[in-house]
Order: structure tokens, then sequence, then C-alpha cells
């Protein structure tokens, strides 16, 4: 395991890469013995000075949920970060391009919590009693470690390689539309480059906030009233640069647009 010195200073680098919009090598490739606790923690310490600098925690994403995502990315297993308010867009923005590293958009349903989530034993059904309502939403990855040959360790240090999210309109309770079947055709420029739909998240997209509420059990926390939980990609990552327009058709729960600039 790292030291707490270690620790820092890569909460250190990533944390200049993240105000730089850079990219740093590989945290596997120069401490070989790095572990997913390790990562854990660099994250934690981030996100600690990340709230002491002013910024506001307003939920928590969830990764690598689908074997779409699993696929292109070569890892395989679930991992989580945290969002903050100055990360949320509305459907319609125009989003700088030039605040992210290694830019993609995926396709993904958020949660909102009614009520605290605590693991280690949730359930879906226990997930599914606890979200006010789901809402389509666009995550814009940002990733500041070298893409090539990382692992599990190097993307939970890095946030989960969260950047930004751009959240639709349409609001529905679980009780209201069979998630599982939420569609989606996810477009740059007018052309479609992705589809899916949501049950490619662990079977049903709200599964994934199960997992995150025993994950994050095993670190002392719970999920809380009031937090939003984007449950993770069912397309495979999209790239988009400057001046790329993007839409999204999730059928039944509305359109999400937004321009990159």
């Amino acid at each position: 395991m790292l030291s707490p010195d270690d620790i820092a200073a890569i909460a250190d680098e990533l944390a200049e890469a993240d105000r730089t919009h850079g990219v740093i090598p590989r945290i596997t490739a120069r401490y070989p013995g790095a572990t997913v606790e390790d990562s854990y923690a660099i994250q934690g310490v981030w996100r600690d000075r990340m709230i002491a600098s002013g910024r506001r925690l307003v939920g928590r994403k969830i990764g690598l949920t689908s074997k779409a995502m699993q696929q292109a990315t070569g890892i395989t297993e679930p991992d989580y970060g945290v969002m903050f308010d100055d990360t949320v867009f509305a459907s319609g923005a125009e989003i700088a391009t030039e605040r992210f590293s290694n830019v993609r958009v995926e396709v993904e349903l958020a949660f909102a919590l009614a009520r605290p989530l605590a693991g280690p034993d949730c359930t879906l059904d226990d997930a599914l009693d606890a979200i006010d309502y789901a809402v389509p939403a666009l995550e814009i990855l940002n990733s500041h470690i070298e893409l090539e040959g990382r692992t599990i360790v190097d993307t939970i240090a890095d946030n989960a390689a969260y950047g930004a999210m751009v959240l639709g309109t349409e609001r529905r309770r679980p009780d209201e539309i069979d998630l599982r079947w939420v569609p989606a055709l996810l477009s740059r420029n007018g052309e479609i480059e992705e589809t899916g739909v949501a049950a490619g998240v662990l079977g049903h997209p709200a599964t994934g906030v199960a997992w995150l509420a025993n994950k994050v059990s095993q670190h002392g926390a719970r999920l809380e009233a009031g937090e939003l939980i984007l449950a993770g990609s069912f397309t495979r990552p999209m790239w988009v640069s400057r001046g790329d327009a993007v839409r999204c058709d999730y059928g039944p729960m509305g359109v999400i647009a937004c321009r990159f600039v």
C-alpha cells in the first residue's frame, strides 16, 4: 500500500492536472503495488481539498457498470467518484471544451434520492424505495491519467474520470416506467454514433445505486437524501471536440442536447 505522503503527492498531481487540463503518467506504472484502497484514498484526499476550497458535493457517479463500458476500457469492475455543484449543466448548455482532458460523452440515467441509503446489504428493491425520481443525463468524461494501459486503480484515483453532467428535464418515478427499457440514440453533429437501453447497466440501472450504497459503506459512508447518483453508461463513450453538437434521444424520457465550444 502507498504511504500517506505518496497518496497526498498523487492527489496534488491530479489537482494540478485538473487545473491545467493536463495528463499525468499512469499511477500503476510508477507505483506497481498501488491497490484499489490506495486509489480511493487518493480520491478522498482530492475530494476533501475540493470541499475545503468551497466546492459543494451534490452526488456521486458510478462507472464501468455495463459490458459496453468494460469492453471499451478493458476494466471489468465498477468504480465511483464524486460530483460537485459547478459540474452540473442543463440541457441546451454550451460547454467549454477546454475545461476537460480526453473529452468523451456517455449516456446514463441519474437518480435523485428521497432518503438516505446505507449498506452493506442494500438490494435493488431498497434502492428503488429510496429513489425519488430518475432523469436522463449525459456524463462528460475528463481523464487526467494517460489512457493507454490504465487500470481500475488509475481510474478511481482520477475521480472515476468524471468531468461534468448534462441533465434532462423529464423526471419519472421508478414505478411510472420500466427503467430497464429506457432507450438512447446518441448523435454527434446529426449522425447517430451509439445506441443502447438502460438494462445494459447491471440488468437494471438502479442496481448500480444499490452497489454504490454497499461500496461506500466499506468506507464508513452512506448515500444521503437529495444526492444525485449517476448510474453508469449504457453505451460506449463517444469522443467529442470543440464545435460538436451532441444530442441524445431517450424516447419517453425526452431529449438532451448540448454543444461543445
